[in-house]
């Protein structure tokens, strides 16, 4: 072994070589990934991260041939030999001599004639086969995740981030930005996601939180006058999980100071662009030829999406009917007047629709099958709050049919709607109705559903389709009608718009903000706001919140405290690396593209992480476990 590595290194990657490398003598390392005897011949693929090669074992090459008879399946071996071109060999299923040369390989024209060669390492059999497609369960896949990275779509996936990071520093060095650390280990702060809580040993009963992003430090480092800061940083979340969720994740965070929104914009779009040229070799500039990506307003997104990440690769938008419904009182549905009811007598105010009544057509050029209809129904069971959907197919004349609706529905109502929805016969029409949340969670996952289901986009993946828009000015404060209070939609230090500051104490509802999320195919992969830096505006929001001077200060005082000490305007936004890794792999989930993921139950199946901690070590940091195992 010592000849290998101490001598002879290693002259070329499994993926490199070419005809063009023909008689040239290479030095190749890897794993064994295919072994095949033929009698005589022995033919070895052998793979690394770049690729696979075949070599070749010859029985002229005694000591070489004995090695490769005993080699197994994910040794690591070394070879020494000349590069060659593949040959022809005879075919059983057309009876005669074919060319050797693999297509589907980069480097399927070539082989290896093997002259010298050593073992590395000997390697048990693994516990599943290390194939690009596998339908080994995820959990096992998990358990020995080590393997599982060896398999060239994961390596593929990792690769991928890796460009992403080094477009990111590329490009957003190039434009001025620093790239500048943030502590996790930090001061738990209300409001956002759930915190990893850290006790402290050395201040007994006392916690740090893990960051779940940088953003008050950021905010400093504009205080601190460094102008432009970016970092590729890890943040903590202890959120339930989903196929875009991870507690632990990746983050590409930008701060600026003296912009506006669109300042922001613009170098989020540049990013954009370079990491696509750079990751997946796509100029975005022919589908963006402006170099900008279009926007949208968030109340409109609602109102045609449900929600404020749609995907806009096809259509299928949603109509609001609630006004329609007001207008004739229900149109003979009994719970739709009800609701009327709640609008017309001022239990609830259009200003802040609690309820309201939303509808989308499935057009009759997609065949959907009444039993297709009651399976994408099934699909929105999981939805907290769903009581089912109400349905209608359109015939001929007008009417509705194959509808419990068809019943009490009004004439007028009716052909309203179906004016209203442009429905033509044939078209399946779907209704939600009730709490607001509600309706749009539903009609937008219903709305992504029936898209999948008639194959206008992929089940996961981007199919060849790229969408990036903006989605902009959204409300400042969200209402809660059972505790009639205000509360932030994002955080207390959102800038609102310029003209709706005016509106803080007399009108909260209509008082949108600077604050914007950036969508890739139905996906939020990034989102930020404009800050807030003036004081006075400051304890307004704060009023509004029903936060006092001193709750203020308690919770937020060292940020206030530098906000006061000559803050500049500044802005910022956070892209979910993971998130855009895993859109621009086409992978179905975040663990596909994150090297040791944890599961939906937030364990790291191949460590076992978390763990049980003893007692003493509990003690060491004045913490005592209140929790009984169940036996």
């Amino acid at each position: 072994m010592s000849r290998f590595i101490d001598e002879l290194k290693r002259t070329h990657r499994c993926g490199e070589l070419r005809a063009s490398d023909i008689d040239k003598e290479v030095v190749l390392f890897g794993w064994v990934a295919n072994r095949r005897d033929h009698g005589g011949l022995i033919f070895i693929d052998l793979r690394d991260r770049d690729g696979i090669t075949q070599i070749v074992f010859d029985p002229d090459e005694k000591s070489a041939h004995v090695l490769a008879e005993a080699t197994r399946p994910e040794w690591v071996i070394g070879i020494r030999g000349i590069v060659r071109a593949r040959g022809e060999q005879f075919s059983k299923k057309e009876g005669k001599l074919v060319s050797a040369v693999n297509a589907k390989l980069a480097t399927g024209g070539i082989e290896i004639l093997v002259k010298e060669a050593t073992i590395f390492n000997k390697a048990e059999t693994p516990p599943f086969e290390i194939n690009d497609e596998i339908d080994t369960r995820e959990e096992l896949r998990l358990t020995y995740r080590y393997l599982d990275l060896r398999r060239a779509p994961l390596q593929r996936a990792l690769r991928m981030r890796h460009e992403i990071n080094r477009a990111t520093r590329n490009y957003l060095s190039d434009a001025g930005c620093l790239e500048l650390e943030t502590p996790f280990l930090v001061k738990y702060t209300p409001g956002g996601a759930r915190n990893f809580l850290v006790p402290s040993r050395l201040s007994p009963g006392k916690f740090y939180a893990l960051a779940e992003s940088p953003q008050l430090y950021k905010q400093l480092f504009m205080v601190a006058g460094f102008d432009r800061y970016f970092q590729i940083v890890k943040c903590f979340r202890d959120e339930d999980l989903r196929v875009d969720r991870q507690p632990e994740f990746t983050q590409i965070d930008v701060e600026m100071s003296f912009v506006n929104q669109d300042d922001i914009f613009k170098l989020m779009e540049g990013l954009i662009f370079s990491v696509f040229k750079t990751a997946l070799g796509i100029d975005l500039q022919t589908l963006f030829p402006s170099g900008r990506f279009p926007q949208l307003p968030f109340a409109e997104s609602m109102d045609k999406y449900g929600n404020d990440k749609p995907d806009l690769r096809f259509g299928i938008e949603h109509t609001d009917l609630t006004d329609l419904i007001i207008e004739h009182k229900g149109g003979g549905v009994p719970f739709w007047a009800e609701l009327a009811d709640k609008y017309t007598s001022g239990t609830l105010r259009r200003e802040v629709p609690a309820e309201i009544i939303k509808a989308l057509v499935i057009p009759a050029s997609a065949n959907l099958s009444r039993p297709q209809a009651e399976e994408l129904e099934k699909g929105l069971k999981e939805i907290k709050g769903f009581k089912g959907l109400a349905r209608a197919k359109v015939a001929d004349d007008g009417s509705w049919t194959q509808s419990p609706l068809s019943k009490s529905i009004t004439p007028e109502a009716r052909i309203a709607i179906n004016e209203k929805l442009g429905a033509k016969p044939g078209d399946m029409l779907c209704f939600q109705f009730g709490r607001t949340a509600v309706v749009h969670t539903v009609m937008a996952k219903l709305r992504v559903d029936i898209a999948k289901k008639i194959g206008l986009i992929p089940e996961f993946g981007h199919g060849g389709k790229w969408n990036l828009l903006w989605v902009v000015n959204p409300p400042l404060f969200d209402y809660d009608e059972e505790s009639k209070t205000w509360s932030a939609a994002h955080h207390a230090f959102t800038r609102p718009v310029d003209e709706h500051v005016e509106l803080l104490e007399t009108d909260p509802a209509r008082v949108n903000c600077y604050r914007y999320d950036l969508v890739l195919n139905g996906f939020e992969i990034g989102g930020g706001s404009i800050r807030l830096h003036d004081p006075e505006v400051q304890s307004r929001v704060f009023a509004t919140l029903g936060i006092d001077a001193k709750d203020a200060h308690e919770k937020f005082g060292f940020l206030l405290d530098a906000l006061r000490s000559g803050a500049p305007p500044h802005g910022g936004i956070a892209i979910g690396m993971d998130r855009l890794a895993m859109l621009l792999t086409g992978a179905p989930t975040l663990r596909d593209v994150i090297p040791f993921p944890k599961t939906n139950q937030g364990t790291d199946q191949l460590t076992g992480a978390p763990v049980v901690v003893d007692a003493p070590q509990l003690a060491e940091l004045n913490v005592k476990s209140t929790f009984i195992a169940s036996t």
